[in-house]
Order: structure tokens, then C-alpha cells, then sequence
């Protein structure tokens, strides 16, 4: 298959997290018989990550084979590939095997590819592809950064709040306590405090993603949640005690995700840039030192006209290539 060949593919096998067993199970009979040594590795039941190699890898290019919801099928124009993962990360993973091919051709060896699963939901295929043996000197990890070598990304650190209240009928509101009303309360202070700031990264940002509470309009809600995001450019710690010295006692703070901001390696001939999106890099620290680049926009991941540029995708193999053989050559 040709490059575009293969990202219609790769589109074409739905993966969103948690499903990503037949898109593994594809990429890895693709690369076996390209003649790579081929490893699926399981992360979770029937969830497997892919490793492939040639030879003892001193450089490793990975990306992650899950999406989003909802799925989005496949087309294409003169410019563009659209579909789920089109640029996060089918585009890429089909760039990288392009230019692992390529280097192959070259008789490059001492190089591997890395697709794991679950990165869109708490990198459970990253932290378990961080035990297998290696010694892999540079991680080069696949996200849509306009093909740019990012510096430096955000971290995150998702959180639950929850408030607990008193039912009552909603004629006698002073028989009870508002569950809802009390989140609102905490959460009306916490867009209203200020965040951490970092001179490279930039602000710390927070997203209300989800709230839910109540029993019906009639009634004094007895319980209240939220589910917030936060985007870290300091630590977690120093922003937990912020939340937690916003929330006091009015509302339960539970946090079901944290990584800290993540600074990675440079390479001459790049343009740079930083990034707010998290990745699966804080969770593969025994791969070396890492670097972030890919085709395509993060502005066009995640949504209903998801796409990858044609021209920015080709040109993207020869960048992986070309980043291989230079880090393979630093001391």
C-alpha cells in the first residue's frame, strides 16, 4: 500500500479507545510482512499494543492506535484525508510505517515503531509498553503539531467534585440544602481564581466537562457532580492545593488523572512550538528522551471534519526519516 492507501485503511478499522484490538491486529500483520520483528503486547484484554523492530532500536517512533467517539468514516478530496483519526493518529501512524520503510530501504537498522492503545483515555497502553526491555535512547511520539517540533506540552489533571445536600420539596426550600447549588457555588470561585502561569507554557486552563445532579425540577437536589480538566504548566501538586483551598469542605475533591508538563528534546532544522494538549509521553519514560512531532492541526482532531493534509502528510514521512538518522548519529 502506498501512504494514502494505507491511512484509508487504517480510518476505515474503527478504534475508539477501548476497541482497538483490530486496528492493532492489522499493523501488526502489515509490518511482519514487511519483515519487521513484530511484538503484540496486552495491555488490557483484547487490547493490544504493537512493537516492531529492526534490530536492537536505539530510536523508537510511536503514536497511539486509539480515537475518539464518534466514529467518523473515511473520504477524501484533492487536498485532504478526512475521517476519525485522520490526523490523530492514523495519518501519523501511516507516515511513520512509510518512512520505516523507507529507512529500511536504506539499510538502516537499530530503529522500532511503538503503537499503543488507550492514549485518549488515561494512557493505559503507554504505561504498560513502558516495561518492555529496551534501550532506546530518543522517543520520537506522533500528535498533530502542524508538523512542528513542539518544546514543550501542557499536563493535565482531571478531578471529580462532588457536593452532598438534603431532598426536600422544592415549596419548602429551606427543609433541605442544595447539592447543585453548592457546586455552583465552588465552581463559580474556581473560574474565578487564579491559576498558574509558566513562561514558556503559558496559563493554566480548566474546563467544565461534565456536571449532573438532582431528581427532578420538584425537588431539593441531594447530590451534585462535576467533572473538570485542568491543562498543568507548573505542577499537579501546586494546582491540587488550589482547588482544594477553593473546594474547603463544601464539596468532595476525587482526582482520576494527573501528569505533569512534559519539556522535550530539539533538533536543528525544525520549526518550533509548545502545545496545550497532553500526550502519551509522561508515561513512556523509560523510552529515552522524548521528541513530539506530526502532520496535521489539533484544531481538526476531535471533530466532525476531522482531516490530514495530503501534502503535509507525504512531506511528513521524509521528517520521521530524516529524524531517525540524525538522532542515530548524536554521541
Amino acid at each position: 500500500m502506498n501512504l494514502f492507501e494505507l491511512t484509508r485503511k487504517l480510518i476505515s478499522i474503527p478504534s475508539i479507545s477501548g476497541d482497538e484490538k483490530a486496528v492493532a491486529e492489522f499493523i501488526a500483520e502489515y509490518l511482519s510482512a514487511a519483515g519487521f520483528d513484530v511484538e503484540l503486547q496486552d495491555a488490557a484484554e483484547a487490547r493490544p499494543n504493537v512493537y516492531a523492530r529492526r534490530g536492537d532500536p536505539e530510536v523508537v517512533l510511536s503514536t497511539h492506535t486509539d480515537t475518539v467517539p464518534p466514529y467518523v468514516e473515511f473520504r477524501e478530496d484533492d487536498a485532504y484525508i478526512y475521517g476519525r483519526g485522520a490526523c490523530d493518529t492514523k495519518g501519523i501512524i501511516s507516515a511513520m510505517i512509510k518512512a520505516a520503510e523507507a529507512l529500511t530501504d536504506a539499510k538502516v537498522t537499530d530503529f522500532g515503531l511503538l503503537f499503543v492503545v488507550g492514549e485518549e483515555a488515561g494512557s493505559v497502553g503507554a504505561r504498560v509498553a513502558n516495561s518492555i526491555p529496551n534501550r532506546c535512547r530518543y522517543l520520537i511520539n506522533g500528535e498533530p503539531t502542524e508538523s512542528k517540533l513542539a518544546l514543550g506540552s501542557k499536563g493535565s489533571l482531571r478531578a471529580v467534585l462532588r457536593a452532598k445536600g438534603r431532598a426536600a420539596h422544592s415549596a419548602y426550600p429551606e427543609m433541605g440544602e442544595s447539592a447543585i447549588e453548592k457546586l455552583l457555588d465552588v465552581l463559580d470561585d474556581l473560574r474565578r481564581v487564579e491559576l498558574p502561569q509558566d513562561e514558556t507554557l503559558g496559563a493554566s486552563t480548566m474546563n467544565i466537562g461534565m456536571i449532573k445532579g438532582g431528581v427532578a425540577a420538584n425537588v431539593v437536589p441531594p447530590d451534585a457532580e462535576a467533572e473538570l480538566l485542568f491543562r498543568v504548566v507548573t505542577s499537579n501538586d501546586s494546582l491540587k492545593r488550589i482547588i482544594e483551598g477553593v473546594a474547603g469542605s463544601r464539596v468532595e475533591v476525587e482526582y482520576t488523572f494527573a501528569c505533569d508538563p512534559v519539556f522535550m528534546e530539539n533538533l536543528e532544522g525544525f520549526e518550533t512550538a509548545v502545545v496545550a494538549f497532553t500526550t502519551d509521553i509522561p508515561a513512556l519514560t523509560n523510552w529515552g528522551k522524548p521528541l513530539l512531532f506530526g502532520p496535521g492541526s489539533i484544531l481538526d482532531a476531535h471533530t466532525a471534519g476531522e482531516r490530514i493534509s495530503k501534502d503535509e502528510q507525504r512531506r511528513s514521512v521524509d521528517a520521521y526519516r530524516q529524524m531517525v538518522v540524525d538522532l542515530k548519529g548524536r554521541a
